[in-house]
């Protein structure tokens, strides 16, 4: 019995690691006034799905809200972005996450990391480092990754239209 409740609580360890690595560098940026810091709980989320929808689309998208549990961006201007590139990939435990694109745009490097856990992703991370600016974005609920580059329109969030090429087969 002893063994067993030793493996659950490895795995429930190792589960929880990934977020908490992203959370520990939220934290770290988080009470420093020149970062963006964005961070929209499952509650904010729930509010959305009263709402009617006109077309078929905005419904999918609507859907696609309602299964997320929260999202965070933490963004800053005039930084070595390259570096915080890399002190936020660092932080992002290889075992768990899986990379799912990577682009590289004048000066911008961006990577997409996804965890999944068979065929459900819990969990989608880019993050945009380029010579004077820093970009981080964590997704995490249950991620449909075709409705993903739409929230991204209806939010403005730069970036993660880049998902629709993945229909493509970029």
């Amino acid at each position: 019995m002893k063994k067993i409740l030793t493996i659950v609580a490895l795995v429930v360890a190792v589960q929880a690691n990934g977020q908490d690595a992203i959370s520990r560098f939220f934290e770290k940026y988080n009470d420093d006034d020149s970062f963006t810091n964005v961070s929209i709980t499952s509650r904010m989320f729930s509010l959305f799905t009263d709402l009617e929808m006109e077309s078929e689309e905005d419904q999918e998208v609507l859907d696609a809200i309602s299964k997320l549990k929260g999202l965070k961006i933490l963004a800053k201007d005039g930084v070595n972005g390259k570096s915080m590139y890399k002190e936020a990939l660092g932080m992002l435990p290889k075992s768990e996450f899986e990379e799912l694109m990577s682009v590289r745009e004048e000066d911008n490097d961006m990577k997409f990391m996804i965890k999944e856990s068979g065929k459900v992703i819990s969990e989608l991370v880019m993050v945009m480092g380029g010579d004077d600016n820093f970009f981080i974005l964590t997704i995490f609920g249950e991620i449909d990754l075709k409705q993903v580059a739409k929230l991204s329109k209806a939010m403005d969030i730069d970036g993660l239209d880049n998902l629709k090429n993945l229909d493509k087969g970029n």
